[in-house]
């Protein structure tokens, strides 16, 4: 009898870690995770450098490529937020250029580069589901919360 009850106790123990989607709840709150299949993969975490000259304003992080890979075109995301609302997530995609991954924001006082859209819908509690209208070429990507420095990277391959 206390092993049916141990059992009842790790599935409902299970059952708290798992949202409607069948889905493990993030790990970590404020970070995106890309959905592959039944599991979640933890974006690269960095933070951006600002680099800007007389004509142009440019954000970029370290590496030719991000640890987070998929071969998904169109990902989809789980994110919890507490400190970081899901509303303010612009997805931009990066150039690489000189073993580094760089966007072009502005250029003479005109800003050059354009978000791609996301849907949000809300799973449970904090717990949301991030979708891309459209399709992503293979190439590197960037989660950023409007305002920060703060980039969550992968790679669509």
């Amino acid at each position: 009898m206390s092993t049916v009850l141990a059992l009842a106790v790790l599935s409902a123990a299970a059952a708290q870690d798992t949202n409607r989607l069948g889905l493990p709840n993030p790990e970590k709150p404020d970070r995106p995770y890309i959905i592959h299949g039944g599991s979640l993969i933890e974006v690269e975490p960095l933070d951006a450098n600002e680099e800007e000259t007389k004509n142009e304003l440019r954000f970029w992080v370290p590496g030719a490529t991000s640890s987070a890979r998929t071969p998904l075109a169109a990902p989809e995301f789980l994110f919890e937020w507490v400190e970081i609302d899901p509303a303010d997530l612009r997805l931009y995609g990066f150039e690489v250029v000189k073993g580094r991954r760089e966007i072009l924001y502005r250029k003479k006082k005109k800003i050059v580069a354009r978000p791609y859209f996301l849907d949000i819908e809300r799973i449970e509690g904090k717990v949301v589901r991030i979708r891309i209208n459209g399709s992503l070429p293979a190439g590197e990507y960037g989660l950023t919360p409007q305002g920060r420095n703060d980039v969550f990277c992968f790679t669509v391959f």
